[in-house]
C-alpha cells in the first residue's frame, strides 16, 4: 500500500511542478485527457477542459519565471481502495492561493488525475 501512496504522491509532485513552471506538458502528463477543472464563480458553476486548461497554461507567465515564492503541499490523500484516491492540495500563483480537491484512479499506464475543483482567495 505505501508504493501506490508513493506513486500517488508523485503524480501530485509533478503537478505542484507543472504549476510553478508553466509546464503543459507536465500537467498533461498527470491529468486524464477527459479531465475537468470545475470551479464557482460569482455563484456560478464554472467548468475548464483539460486541453482549454493546458493552452491558457501555456500562454501564460509561470510563477517560476517571474520569481514568485513557491508554497505546495499535500493536505491529506483519503483512498477507498488502491485504484482510487481523493487528494486535497494547496499551492499558490500570486496572487491567487488555491486549494484544490483532486481525484485520481489508477489506470492501466498508473495514476492520473481524473477531476479537479479548486477554490482560490486573492491576497497582496
Amino acid at each position: 500500500m505505501s508504493q501506490n501512496r508513493s506513486s500517488v504522491e508523485a503524480v501530485v509532485q509533478t503537478y505542484f511542478d507543472g504549476l510553478y513552471e508553466g509546464d503543459a506538458d507536465k500537467l498533461g502528463e498527470v491529468f486524464h485527457p477527459s479531465a475537468d477543472l470545475r470551479s464557482v464563480e460569482k455563484g456560478e458553476l464554472k467548468i475548464l477542459t483539460v486541453p482549454d486548461w493546458l493552452a491558457w497554461v501555456r500562454k501564460r507567465p509561470s510563477a517560476k519565471a517571474e520569481g514568485k515564492p513557491r508554497e505546495d503541499f499535500i493536505v491529506t490523500i483519503d483512498r477507498s481502495d488502491d485504484k482510487t484516491a481523493f487528494i486535497k492540495v494547496r499551492c499558490q500563483l500570486p496572487p491567487r492561493f488555491f486549494t484544490d480537491y483532486l481525484v485520481a484512479m489508477k489506470l492501466a499506464d498508473g495514476w492520473q488525475i481524473v477531476s479537479k475543483s479548486y477554490r482560490y482567495d486573492l491576497r497582496e
